[in-house]
This record gives C-alpha cells, structure tokens and sequence, in this order.
C-alpha cells in the first residue's frame, strides 16, 4: 500500500492504541484487508462503442458480522480509497455496535457524463462482476457519493436476476417500494444533526447563537443544513462542486434547495411561494469557506479536505465530521493545538449504516417501521453512543476521535477475542 489515504487513515489507530489493552491477534487482524476484488465493467455505450469501467470491492473486516459499506461512482474512485473507507466502515460499525464489518465499493468514472440508460447498464454489469462477493449473509452495499435509491434498485434486481431469488437484504439504500426504509434516504444528515444537539449544549452553545457553515450540498449536506436552519441555527455559508455562497445575515435553506434543484447550481435566495428574491451575497471558493470565522464547520464532500496546509487557518470552534475522512492525521494535530473540537466522522456520518442496518433487519423479518419508528430508534442509538465517547474523551483527556477509536478497539477487540488467541492456547 503506498503511503497515501490508507497510511493515514491507519495512524489514527497509534493514539487509541496506547489506552487499550488488545491482544496480538487483534492488532494483526486489523493491519490488513480480509480481501479486496479489482474487476473490469464493460459498458455499451449508447453510440454502439464499449468502453471498459474499473470497479473495486474490498471487505475489510467480518469479525462482527457480514461487512457493510456503500458503493460510490467518482472519477477519483482507487483501490487506496476503497481500501480506507472500508478501513473506516469497520470502525464505525464497531462505535454504533452494529453486527457488521466494515466495507466499501466504488467505481472509476465521472456519472455526469453517462446517461441514464448507460448508468444502469454499468450498474448491472458491475454486479454481475462482483456477484460471488456479496450477499445478504455476506457483504451488503449501500449508497454513497453519486449513486442514489434508484442505482440500488438496479443491483438489487440485477442480484436477484443472478441468483434466481428475491434478496431484498442484499442491498440497503433502495427505494421503498422495493424494500427499502423509510428514513434511509435522510439518515445520515438526521443521525449528524442528533450528534449536534447532543454535544452542542455541553459548551452553553445555543442554536439561535450558533452560526454554520456547511461544505457539501450534496444528499447530506442539504438535508442537514435544512435541519439546522429549520431548529434556528445560523446557516451562514454552503457550497457544492462548483463553490460556495456566504451571507453574514444567514442563507434560506430551503429557498436555495429549491433553486438548486430546478438549475442544478446555487444561489443566495429567499423565496414567497413561486417568487424569489436574491440575497445579498459573497461567492466563495470551497477552500475560502473552510477558513470562515464561525462557530461550527461541517465538512460534507469529500476526504481530505481539511490538511496541514489549511488547518491552521480555521477559525470555527467545532468541526463536525459528515463526510468521510475529510480531515488528514496532520491536521488533527494542528486542529488539537488550536483548541478546536473535531466530532469525528465515524460517529457523526453514521446515521445512514446505523438505518441501513434498520432495513437490513426490517427485510430479513418482513415487518417494516414507520418513519417515527425509524428515526426513534436512530435518535436513541446515536445519543448513546454520542454519550459514551464524551465519556471516554473526558475521563482519559483525549480527544473525540481518539475515543472513537479507543471504542471501536475495544468491541473488535472482544469479538476477535471471542474466537481464542495466542492467550487463550497457551494457557488452557
């Protein structure tokens, strides 16, 4: 592995290492994927021409169960990546006490330029290549950046197709009417926006006083921002692919998702109905609205954000984590230094496997819950385990993301445990 996303994501785990007593197994186990699958997707393209997608699946680790993990469709998409986000997957399963492993998938391409007849199509065949990898019992796939409910109704059908059953727990993140969850398609913002108001007030931090900028306004980031804005927070900066807009006074959130989703980019409004009126705004840059001087900063795109370059020019007091690996191990040092408080990744964006475990239950029963039902049982499970790591942080003195990991070692450590180690032969 070169010494690129995954050597980082791996360094995290040095710090949480020094508060946990694990057994060699564990520390071995977890130095290296269970296995990765690196296949090629030909695709007939609607000009009659073939072109040939790079798709990748890695299943980090099923100590606690079947691995679960989302696919995502970027023309960045390395085995490096897939490799850290599974890395990842495995932690964040660990801190919600979720029965699963940790994996991811992802596909090497940019989906703006495909159609929607070509998006299926490469959606089908990337399930035909990876089909012996998978399984509800197995590993089970999720969306994620730039895939959507409707790409995972094609896998799941192209699945079914395959193995001649209906499989609805194959695949979680599908459309409803197809056995999906209620509450799935927001989870990962709901869960986020729980986090918020759980660690929120133990620093007196009122939402009316609180102003927020939000880097991100893809399925995540618009839904929180609209969540914030609507419990009174100050929602002062968003931005997307193409940049950003900052207005000291406040956005209209639902004013400018409105917009966006009729122009497909974004703009300071406020809007009456069908009138809408322009606000006074600045255009920003992605990287200018990291460095803006407000009270909370949630980074919602993509990793590696947030780095020793620009960390020391963050001026918010709390960063909230709601993509994935969005801040680098070097900048968690500068970040710490500052006295800003960084709400990890692994606690903060795990709304969607904690609902996505949701569906997976609800299809392997055949009994589905109503959206309250839904969102009761993600508020309950992401203020508990808010609530631990703030314990942990406080008692040893570390920082949230080191008791995120110190959390997870030590429920992957009691299941790798629970299969005998060197300990265990030696002395029995």
């Amino acid at each position: 592995m070169s010494e690129s996303l995954f050597a980082d994501a791996s360094r995290r785990l040095e710090r949480a290492l020094k508060y946990v007593s694990l057994s060699e197994d564990t520390t071995e186990r977890l130095k290296y994927p269970k296995s990765s699958l690196i296949v090629s997707i030909p695709v007939r393209m609607d000009n009659g021409s073939l072109r040939i997608f790079q798709g990748y699946r890695v299943r980090y680790d099923d100590t606690r169960g079947p691995t679960k993990g989302g696919i995502r469709f970027h023309p960045h998409v390395t085995l490096d990546e897939v490799q850290s986000l599974a890395f990842w997957m495995t932690f964040k399963c660990a801190v919600l006490s979720l029965p699963f492993g940790g994996a991811k998938g992802g596909i090497t391409l940019n989906p703006k330029e495909l159609s929607k007849m070509e998006l299926e199509r490469l959606s089908r065949g990337y399930i035909d290549a990876i089909a012996d990898f998978i399984g509800p019992d197995v590993d089970i796939p999720a969306p994620d950046v730039y895939t959507n409910p409707m790409i995972m109704g094609w896998m799941m059908d192209q699945y079914n197709i395959i193995t001649r059953k209906l499989n609805p727990g194959v695949i979680t993140g599908k459309p409803v009417n197809i056995g999906g969850s209620l509450g799935r398609d927001t989870a990962t913002a709901t869960g986020a926006f729980f986090v918020i108001e759980q660690l929120l007030p133990k620093f007196n931090q009122k939402p009316q006083d609180t102003t927020v900028a939000i880097q991100g306004f893809g399925n995540a980031g618009a839904e929180l921002a609209e969540l914030l804005w609507k419990r009174g927070y100050k929602v002062v900066a968003i931005s997307d692919s193409q940049g950003g807009i900052y207005a000291k006074t406040g956005l209209d959130i639902p004013s400018i998702r409105q917009f966006k989703e009729t122009n497909k980019n974004i703009k300071a409004l406020y809007c009456q109905g069908s009138v809408c009126h322009i606000v006074e705004h600045e255009v920003i840059t992605n990287e200018e609205l990291l460095t803006l001087d407000v009270d909370v900063l949630i980074p919602a795109a993509l990793e590696n954000q947030i780095t020793e370059k620009n960390a020391q020019d963050i001026k918010a007091k709390f960063i909230f984590e709601v993509a994935n690996g969005p801040t680098t191990s070097a900048a968690d040092r500068v970040l710490e230094e500052k006295g800003i408080y960084v709400i990890p990744d692994i606690l903060v964006n795990a709304g969607g496997v904690t609902v996505s475990y949701f569906e997976w239950v609800q299809n392997r029963s055949g009994f589905y819950w109503s959206l309250e039902e839904v969102n009761q049982r993600l508020k309950d499970k992401m203020f508990a385990e808010t609530e631990e790591l703030w314990r942990i942080s406080q008692e040893l003195s570390v920082p949230m993301r080191t008791a995120a990991y110190i959390h997870g070692l030590n429920r992957l450590g009691e299941a790798i445990n629970a299969k005998g180690t060197r300990d265990y032969y030696l002395n029995h």
